[in-house]
């Protein structure tokens, strides 16, 4: 009798170059020079060529429209034979939904290699990197309704829903405190990072108030710059001098804001539908997540990002982050460049950037020790878009 033969199961797609454009806390290059950076940048660290790109997928950013990012920066690098293009507006959820839909593209051969692009200019000469988020949400579908009672943008918004989680939970400031102090210590291992001065509960808890409870060490640090990827097939010719991250696991889920539902807006997330497409398309589980790069644009989503992804049960989180889980050294290594409080806010490409680099082993002092199996998340609006990632170095299982 011959043996079973076992089936060899391969991964949907590769990351496999990276490139930043110019990150700075100043208003130097447009949004579209810094694109063209980052992507000139990912092509050569993939070992490609121009010519060799075939998909431009751009996330738009929302805070500086007159700058933005038009689907003519095709042109402009001068891409003559792109069969797969498009600009996307899910939020920061696209950072992972580029990369989602390049890995589509390529698995099904509507193109072979995809460059992922997301630049952003919160900061403008006359405005602050906060202000350009000090927007009306909208969260009632009733214009300016919000604004008329004091809720601006969403320092306000994550401010409540950060009160919401203390109220049923039990959670206090130092729950937040051991997050955005784990972040720190990532920071000071990573070249990229801005904020990498030592910090202490002390430093935390002594910050500005910026919507109480939130404070300013709660909130990310955004800069100005741009981020780009190569997607690639598994065989492709990319990353071969500098390594690729293997995508094996997907998925989404957005709800939009249940303003008149019986719903906790400020602590259920989606996320868990998206883990569990994720997840199921990999073939593992929470329990297998050697590291994770989780949404981190308030220090709230971190704990929101722990329970939905199913690392620990809802309202767990703060027992989860106390003993130092997340730390260096930790259980569970998360957001291991400084993630976006201490690292640099680029919405989802921080999170992604760092996820690629973990899993192709490049991540130099603050590199983890296990890399079998990364998650990556991204969310936008208010948690109401949700997209994440199943990386491994692992090319064939």
């Amino acid at each position: 009798m011959a043996p079973k033969r076992i089936k060899t199961r391969k991964p949907i797609a590769k990351i496999c170059g990276l490139g930043f454009g110019e990150m700075s806390r100043e208003y130097r290059r447009s949004q579209k020079e810094l694109a063209c950076q980052a992507i000139i940048a990912a092509v050569a660290d993939a070992g490609l060529r121009k010519g060799d790109i075939d998909g431009v997928l751009i996330n738009r950013s929302d805070t500086n429209p007159s700058d933005d990012l038009p689907l003519r920066l095709f042109d402009d690098l001068g891409f003559r034979s792109l069969t797969f293009g498009n600009v996307l507006a899910s939020q920061a959820a696209c950072g992972v939904q580029m990369i989602q839909y390049a890995a589509m593209a390529v698995a099904h051969g509507m193109a072979k290699n995809v460059v992922c692009v997301f630049a952003d200019t919160p900061i403008l000469p006359k405005r602050r990197g906060g202000d350009a988020y000090a927007i009306d949400l909208s969260l009632t579908n009733v214009s300016g309704w919000e604004r008329q009672y004091g809720l601006y943008g969403a320092v306000g918004a994550y401010g409540l829903a950060m009160r919401r989680y203390m109220e049923l939970f039990g959670a206090g400031a130092e729950t937040f405190g051991e997050v955005a102090i784990t972040a720190r210590q990532w920071a000071q291992r990573s070249p990229l990072a801005f904020l990498t001065k030592p910090m202490s509960m002390g430093d935390y808890l002594n910050s500005k108030m910026i919507a109480d409870p939130l404070r300013m060490f709660d909130c990310a640090f955004p800069v100005n710059g741009a981020g780009a990827v190569i997607v690639s097939a598994p065989d492709g010719e990319g990353g071969e001098q500098n390594g690729a991250a293997y995508i094996w696991g997907m998925g989404q889920a957005h709800r939009g804001y249940l303003a008149y539902a019986d719903y906790e807006n400020e602590t259920e997330t989606p996320a868990s539908v998206a883990a569990e497409k994720a997840y199921q398309m990999a073939g593992v589980s929470a329990r297998d997540i050697d590291h994770a790069q989780i949404y981190d644009a308030f220090t709230v989503t971190t704990l929101l990002g722990l329970e939905g992804y199913g690392f620990c049960g809802r309202g767990e989180g703060k027992d989860f982050v106390a003993d130092g889980a997340l730390a260096p050294g930790g259980r569970l290594p998360v957001n291991t460049g400084g993630g976006q409080l201490s690292g640099y806010y680029l919405q989802g490409m921080t999170q992604v950037s760092e996820g690629y680099l973990q899993a192709a082993s490049r991540a130099g002092d603050r590199q983890v020790e296990k890399n079998g199996w990364s998650l990556v998340t991204a969310q936008g609006g208010r948690m109401d878009y949700h997209a994440c990632l199943i990386l491994s170095p692992e090319k064939t299982r």
